[in-house]
């Protein structure tokens, strides 16, 4: 299955997109047709939207300009974050909502103090603390014009009050109009559109830069390692040597920008959402994109204007639509207590002793989310709690439990017999759907709880064979039940055999290498087919015979496949063996393997589709689903940046 952008073809700019409970929910700026401010599309796999209505009824009074919503959710509530003005002024305002659709009300908060201020965005860093970035007017700069600020968050109403710029103009590919009439004639210089993300432990602030009337126009990075430093970011690109990741491809794709990202369908893969003008340049369209990094480099796939894969869906997906008094059907089994489905969640209603229900494993690595929120008042009863188990037969491996009443979390491993205890914030709200995401790659574990209220790191000792829903003396509900089998290797620490891998000559921590003279292989277990494997890899010395190969899939004759990267003059070519024939493809000048660069093979129906980066590189028939999938390296030194594989049963 394929989609093909603009995924939402009639006008929706400046697209943020929220996923809450398994569900994706976009705001634009516009006035929507039943008058609200703000539209609101629904959709369940970034592909396929429905318009929901508008978010948010109209102020009173005179305001022409109503811009860039971002809806923020904490404990139960939704924070519609706004600019309002008249162009010249603008201010950032929050509106409130108990639902993703809204109706959302303004709380007459206004949370900036400087005469412009457009395009808030709120990031949550791993510590809990959130922070609100935004653009405004540097008029005292070298480059005069619009750039970005942050101010941390001392609730979702108020901001510290003294802001730190974040990025401002450096570059010519920023300026919006060299003689603008508005400002008094001077070179008018643009960065908007923040949206933070946090990877490897660095900060990136995207950013749109320029005028999108401009072929330089689009989106670009910066980075920094302490998101609380004084200092500017590091801006990436200067639009000369470095290019934004996004800009516009002359008549075919005309202003990319003002984006968003968020996790695809499988919660693995990141899909940046953006918008672009539609053929006549009358309205701005959204699109989508995957998202990745390969080393430091921040990788966008995009923008795409012809069918792309429809992205990932997860293995096992449940969003508890049909109503039933009977219980929760095949595949899962219910062991316990009294489980009713309806209105996009199960409800365990049963106030009585341990109640479970079980949804089996096929594969040892994978990653689980579920929203999950107390039916009831808190139970004074300090053994009262939900959450979720990993199993093994009837034994928890790992059971992790929310006790409302003693306001905690509690995390009880068998594999080291102890319980790991985490205090919740006083704001804890129990009876608001929060977000459990539970990892597991090989005999290691990891949980989050809404991201960043909790996380934890631990072991299982055997491998698991299902994900069962608990409560314990007390009602509780569940939506947005997801499974993906694979895994995701970033290379951060030196415990490869204890996530599954096998090999020998790598040294592991902050990335992986090999500069074995002879030949070395490190490879893992592969979910069943149809799978996606992604490999960054960097080539940093090779013999005149070395050679880096991917091991992918298992060729027609059995054997496992092995594609080939190998120097081709001045350059490099990918080639496998497709008896009796060798088949070899140059690839790209600009596929530069002195730096991370990206391969992606996607296994389908006994095709093989082999990419770097976004160039579809060749495509292998007649091979199969490996046991294994990884890497051999002969005569070359060779560094490894992240290696994910990840099941796309659903969405092809």
């Amino acid at each position: 299955m394929t989609y093909q952008n603009p995924v939402y073809p009639q006008s929706f700019p400046d697209p943020f997109v929220l996923k809450y409970c398994g569900e994706y929910w976009a705001y634009c700026t516009a006035t929507w047709s039943d008058g609200r401010w703000f539209g609101v599309l629904r959709s369940r796999n970034l592909v396929d939207w429905e318009a929901v209505g508008g978010a948010l009824e109209p102020l009173p009074g005179a305001w022409p300009c109503q811009w860039a919503p971002e809806v923020s959710y904490l404990n139960g509530v939704f924070y519609l974050y706004y600019s309002l003005g008249n162009e010249a002024t603008m201010h950032i305002r929050v509106a409130t909502a108990a639902h993703p659709a809204g109706p959302f009300r303004d709380s007459g908060r206004i949370l900036t103090s400087e005469p412009f201020t457009i395009d808030a965005h709120v990031f949550a860093d791993d510590d809990g603390t959130r922070h609100l970035f935004y653009a405004t007017d540097y008029l005292e700069h070298q480059y005069i014009g619009t750039g970005t600020a942050r101010s941390k968050m001392l609730d979702p109403y108020t901001l510290e009050l003294q802001s730190v710029p974040v990025t401002r103009a450096r570059h010519d590919w920023q300026v919006y109009d060299p003689k603008r009439a508005e400002k008094g004639g001077v070179r008018w210089h643009t960065i908007e559109g923040s949206f933070v993300l946090k990877h490897k432990r660095r900060y990136y602030q995207m950013f749109s830069g320029g005028n999108w009337q401009n072929v330089s126009y689009g989106v670009s990075y910066a980075l920094t390692d302490d998101i609380n430093t004084q200092q500017e970011w590091q801006q990436v690109a200067d639009g000369v040597q470095v290019r934004p990741i996004l800009q516009t491809v002359p008549g075919t794709v005309i202003g990319p920008g003002h984006n968003s990202v968020v996790r695809g369908p499988d919660n693995r893969q990141l899909f940046c959402i953006y918008h672009r003008w539609d053929g006549g340049s009358s309205a701005r369209v959204m699109a989508i994109d995957p998202l990745d990094w390969a080393g430091d480099r921040m990788l966008l796939l995009g923008p795409s204007f012809t069918p792309q894969p429809q992205p990932n869906g997860p293995t096992l997906i449940d969003f508890f639509d049909s109503s039933t008094e009977e219980g929760l059907t095949s595949p899962w089994q219910t062991v316990a207590g009294s489980w009713q489905t309806g209105a996009c969640a199960v409800q365990q209603r049963a106030i009585g002793t341990l109640a479970e229900a079980r949804m089996p494993l096929a594969m040892a690595s994978f990653v689980c989310e579920v929203s999950l929120r107390a039916s009831e008042a808190p139970s004074a009863d300090t053994s009262a709690s939900f959450g979720v188990s990993i199993k093994h037969g009837d034994a928890d491996l790992l059971r992790v439990a929310i006790i409302p009443s003693a306001g905690r979390v509690a995390i009880t491993s068998a594999h080291s017999l102890e319980s790991h205890d985490f205090v919740l914030p006083e704001t804890f709200a129990s009876h608001a759907f929060h977000l459990l995401r539970i990892e597991v790659d090989g005999s290691l574990v990891h949980v989050a709880l809404d991201d960043v209220l909790l996380r934890w790191q631990g072991q299982i000792k055997t491998t698991p064979t299902a994900v069962a829903l608990q409560t314990n003396i007390m009602a509780a509900a569940f939506a947005g039940f997801a499974i993906t089998h694979g895994w995701e290797e970033l290379f951060l620490d030196h415990q490869l055999g204890q996530r599954g891998w096998r090999g020998a000559g790598w040294r592991s921590g902050d990335g992986i290498s090999t500069n074995s003279a002879e030949a070395t292989q490190l490879i893992k277990d592969a979910p069943a087919a149809p799978y996606e494997l992604t490999i960054n890899a960097r080539i940093d010395q090779a013999a005149p015979d070395g050679l880096l190969a991917i091991i992918p899939a298992t060729a027609r004759n059995g054997d496992a496949l092995h594609v080939t990267i190998t120097r081709a003059g001045q350059g490099w070519a990918l080639g496998y063996a497709d008896l009796p024939t060798l088949e070899q493809h140059l690839l790209p000048a600009s596929c530069d393997l002195s730096q991370f660069q990206q391969f992606r093979f996607r296994l389908h129906e006994g095709q093989l589709r082999v990419s770097w980066e976004n160039h579809q590189i060749c495509v292998i028939e007649g091979v199969t689903g490996a046991a294994a999938v990884g890497i051999f390296a002969k005569y070359a030194t060779v560094a490894l940046d992240m290696i994910r594989v990840t099941s796309c049963a659903v969405g092809g």
